[in-house]
């Protein structure tokens, strides 16, 4: 089944449709747990290493998550302009598009790094962390943020990608940078040491670098990452590759007005909705270093039920971002609510999974009993938001591929802090860890719940963004 069918106007059965949205979800679920499997080997290993270094990076993750989001979302007006772009068969304004957003996001990612870099000392302090943490979450932090030129053009470079219909390269590439990441932190974290295995005596070299080691890790699996993803995109993608084609790599105004329509919402809703989780880490930070790092592992455990969810939100944006570019709005309605029963149905499946699983999930992130105790307890409250989130996140894809990001941005934020932040700080005091996540699971049900409810409506279609072809 080829999205082509898409771009040349010809009807789609709901088998068809099926077919194509699992096609195109399939790859994207897969970059994302890789991702996901990404982070369980850093807590893992560096869970290994004690509490104390557990909860540095429990203490800087959310800050992080604010510093990512903030940069993939800056990409998504470029992006989405390349699927519209594609849709309609336009690929001389497609490939306009993507030179000027890899200035442009390459420029935008300095200054955000510009920014972290600045804050890095302070900032674990603010967070109200310990001394016994603080200095190396300054280090984990700051390696993060200064790699955000080059993490910025992988969002951008992935996201084009997508938006072209390509899922396998940016999905594989994910899963090859997940195996790096593995190599990288076995050498960095630990120091050389004597194995045994299978009854053969070896010895494995280590720097002995501890948190940095970790950041340094899979800072440098990133970075060859994105090398061959620009590579891809540059030399090799159908119609969009940019080499032996004159363009101008300088923005324009029509392009980078649509790319702040779309981004500009998201990025405040990521800026946002980050900052509720580091007041959600402050609101855990009293309970004590275990339930930071509790918290942490568990986020981080969590992630694995839900990046389906993402990969599944990212088949959305293509599949409504083409229909909408050709002219179908129809058509990318029907995507939308197939994308998200298809979300709904596999996150309620992973729910379970995880529901079951929670003491063994914990047990892999940290040897600490205590920390096992209450991750596991956090992830059995969660469990049961996974479909409302499901519903959330994909359709949310569904309304940026047309264009449609100021709502459901205020969907989003509004939702985490009206009611996750102030229920997480009334339970907190009596329920610790356990009530911040009740907080969590009952807030995630009603942003489902609001994003199904506009999504039948329709008016997201309506809310698209308008492009003339460019000059």
């Amino acid at each position: 089944m080829s999205i082509k069918l898409i771009q040349e106007g010809k009807p789609l059965d709901f088998r068809q449709r099926l077919k194509l949205a699992a096609q195109l979800s399939w790859p994207a679920i897969m970059a994302q747990l890789s991702s996901i499997i990404m982070q369980y080997i850093d807590a893992s290993m560096v869970g290994r290493l004690g509490a104390d270094d557990s909860a540095s990076i429990g203490l800087m993750s959310s800050s992080l998550w604010l510093f990512w989001g903030v940069c993939s979302a800056a990409t998504a007006g470029f992006s989405v302009q390349v699927a519209h772009r594609v849709g309609a068969a336009d690929y001389a304004s497609a490939r306009k598009i993507v030179a000027q957003g890899l200035s442009a996001s390459f420029l935008f990612g300095m200054a955000v790094a510009l920014i972290g870099l600045a804050i890095a000392r302070p900032l674990p302090h603010w967070l109200g962390g310990s001394e016994a943490v603080c200095g190396n979450a300054t280090l984990y932090f700051a390696v993060f943020v200064g790699a955000l030129p080059l993490l910025t053009l992988n969002y951008l470079g992935s996201g084009v990608l997508r938006a072209a219909g390509n899922m396998k390269v940016p999905g594989g590439l994910n899963v090859m940078m997940c195996a790096l990441d593995v190599v990288f932190n076995l050498f960095l974290i630990f120091p050389t040491r004597e194995v045994d295995w299978l009854g053969f005596s070896f010895t494995i070299p280590g720097a002995g670098l501890g948190v940095l080691g970790a950041a340094l890790g899979t800072v440098s699996a990133e970075v060859v990452t994105v090398a061959l993803i620009l590579w891809y995109l540059l030399t090799r993608q159908e119609h969009i590759a940019l080499r032996g084609r004159e363009v101008s790599y300088r923005p324009t105004r029509p392009v980078i007005r649509n790319a702040v329509k779309v981004a500009a919402p998201m990025t405040l809703e990521h800026a946002v909705f980050a900052a509720a989780q580091i007041m959600i880490t402050i609101i855990v930070a009293p309970l004590g270093i275990m339930a930071i790092a509790a918290n942490a592992f568990a986020v981080t455990a969590e992630s694995l039920c839900y990046m389906p969810g993402f990969g599944i939100g990212d088949a959305a944006t293509t599949l409504t971002g083409q229909s909408y570019g050709a002219g179908r709005p129809r058509l990318a309605k029907q995507f939308a609510y197939i994308t998200v029963g298809m979300g709904m149905a596999i996150m309620t499946v992973m729910g379970i999974i995880l529901y079951i699983a929670a003491p063994a999930v914990m047990a892999l992130m940290s040897p600490v009993e205590e920390i096992c105790a209450l991750g596991a307890e956090a992830l059995r409250i969660e469990a049961w938001a996974e479909p409302m989130y499901a519903a959330s996140i994909v359709a949310y894809g569904a309304m940026v591929g047309v264009g449609d990001t100021i709502l459901p941005a205020i969907m989003n934020f509004g939702s985490i802090w009206l009611v996750r932040i102030p229920l997480a700080a009334f339970l907190a005091p009596t329920m610790g860890l356990a009530g911040v996540w009740a907080a969590m699971c009952a807030e995630l049900c009603f942003r489902g719940l609001i994003f199904l409810w506009r999504l039948r409506g329709g008016y997201w279609l309506r809310k698209g963004l308008h492009t003339a072809p460019l000059a």
